[in-house]
């Protein structure tokens, strides 16, 4: 039996390998079109490229180890029932579970590594990733400019856009006719600086880039304070032969993302980390809509808050019964009767006030509506992230108990059918688990909901389809139905005979 067992193990390592080999080189060229502004046209050195494309194979393992471990069971098992292997072991007393054993220890082992995989790997991958695509204008300054476009510097707040036509030299540092769009505050283009030729001077060292341009032009839109000098739409011109620009790219070169909470996502934290950001983000959010209301009630005035009894007024009442019973009295009851007591005007006053005070809390709520909706996103997000790292460990387990019993049903081995059933499969899976992420993320299911349900609906199928293999029953069972459907017109023609 450890013979046996071990060659179904290797058999089965091969195709797993072989198969994440060419998944993950398919994913990459895939994944590569995601962030092609990135990379295309800028320059970068393989070096850069390469670093990137290492830190993104880990990103890839929550799509292409499912998939790796269904199209391997399916291929193992599919290959041996061709071959009648399966035939000779059962023929010898050995059922499918004894056979599956060695491969049933390997995929739990195979389920433990892939949560911490999830938990360490994945998470510093993508803070890598995200370092580095940050980063590109430091490895590399002429990268944060591409030929033949206006590249955004918005972020960097000098605000300004730059377009070149080539770019050439050491580190393609020189540039060749240059056009700079600055712009204001208000996100407005009242600057534009056009040169023949450029140089891009920067240091490891520094968070600045110097942009030295020659022979240009400079034109800038005035706005004068005074509205009537306005109306004259005075500018400035010039002409120069050199003219240095310094750009800050500190935003750019940011390392430390543990003090940025907008930029830590949660795909970058591992599981002690998102269960206390769930904490904390849950606390947050009920204060924020505690206060909020506490807001809202205050501004409408409908819940008054009840006086604090005073020990001395209640003495007085008992002395004086008759004058605090009529202080309670109020000759006014109702809205009706408060408007009907005063004059048109101050109606009129009353109603327009009660209407400017209604739609300014109309729109204090809208704002603080779409806040909190994406506060509740992010707090979902973080809960979606800590169940799928458990989801995917527990899914390599499930698809293959899906692949292994369907290979032996379907009885056919290599890369034609086997394919095309885990590709169906898979997507079947992948697509239910990004429908149920997104619902999850907007709170229309909870969260764990939304990470568990693809693997979920697997396992039933898993469970079914090793029923059948050991029962050596076939993909889908219509002798049943046929059975059935027999039966009845077989009695309708018995009761026609007797009628």
């Amino acid at each position: 039996m450890k013979i046996l067992d071990q060659y179904i193990l290797r058999r089965f390592l091969y195709n797993f390998f072989s198969s994440f080999f060419i998944l993950i080189v398919i994913f990459i060229f895939q994944g590569i079109w995601l962030f092609i502004d990135d990379l295309a046209g800028k320059g970068l050195g393989m070096v850069i490229i390469g670093k990137f494309i290492f830190y993104f194979i880990p990103t890839l393992v929550d799509k292409v180890l499912p998939l790796t471990v269904l199209l391997s069971s399916i291929l193992t098992f599919g290959t041996f029932a061709e071959n009648y292997e399966f035939a000779a072991m059962k023929a010898s007393g050995i059922s499918l579970q004894r056979g599956m054993r060695s491969l049933i220890v390997f995929v739990l082992f195979l389920g433990l590594v892939t949560f911490f995989f999830a938990n360490d790997v994945i998470p510093k991958s993508e803070q890598k990733m995200f370092n580095l695509r940050r980063n590109i204008a430091k490895v590399k300054p002429a990268a944060a400019i591409t030929e033949g476009v206006f590249s955004d510097f918005e972020g960097t707040g000098d605000g300004m856009n730059i377009k070149v036509d080539k770019k050439h030299g050491e580190q393609d540092r020189f540039l060749e006719n240059v056009i700079i769009h600055k712009k204001t505050d208000q996100n407005i283009n009242n600057t534009v600086i056009k040169a023949k030729s450029g140089e891009l001077i920067s240091s490891e060292a520094s968070d600045i880039i110097q942009l030295v341009l020659k022979d240009g032009n400079y034109y800038e839109d005035l706005m004068p304070k005074d509205p009537k000098e306005r109306r004259k739409h005075p500018f400035a011109k010039s002409n120069f032969e050199t003219y240095t620009i310094n750009i800050d790219i500190s935003e750019l070169n940011e390392q430390d993302l543990e003090e940025d909470q907008n930029i830590t996502t949660n795909k970058m934290k591992n599981v002690g980390r998102l269960i206390k950001d769930i904490d904390s983000l849950r606390e947050n959010n009920l204060e924020k809509v505690e206060a909020f209301s506490k807001n809202v009630v205050n501004r409408m005035g409908a819940f008054p808050a009840q006086p604090v009894r005073d020990s001395t007024q209640r003495n007085l009442q008992l002395i004086e019964p008759e004058k605090s019973e009529e202080s309670k009295l109020d000759s006014i009851k109702t809205i009706d009767d408060f408007m009907e007591s005063l004059e048109n005007w101050e109606q009129i006053q009353v109603m327009k006030k009660a209407q400017n005070e209604v739609s300014s809390i109309l729109n204090t709520v809208k704002s603080k509506k779409n806040e909190l909706q994406s506060r509740y996103k992010f707090y979902n997000s973080h809960i979606l992230s800590l169940h799928q790292k458990y989801a995917l460990a527990l899914s390599c387990i499930v698809l293959f108990f899906v692949g292994a019993p369907l290979g032996a049903i379907i009885r056919k081995g290599g890369l034609g059918l086997p394919m095309v059933v885990a590709i169906i499969l898979f997507l079947t899976y992948y697509f239910i688990g990004v429908f149920a992420g997104n619902y999850a993320k907007e709170g229309n299911i909870h969260p764990a909901i939304g990470a568990w349900l693809p693997t979920l609906i697997m396992l039933p199928l898993g469970i079914s389809l090793t029923r059948r293999a050991t029962a050596d029953k076939g993909l889908v069972g219509f002798g049943y139905f046929i059975d059935r459907i027999k039966s009845i017109f077989k009695k309708k023609e018995k009761e026609a005979e007797e009628q």
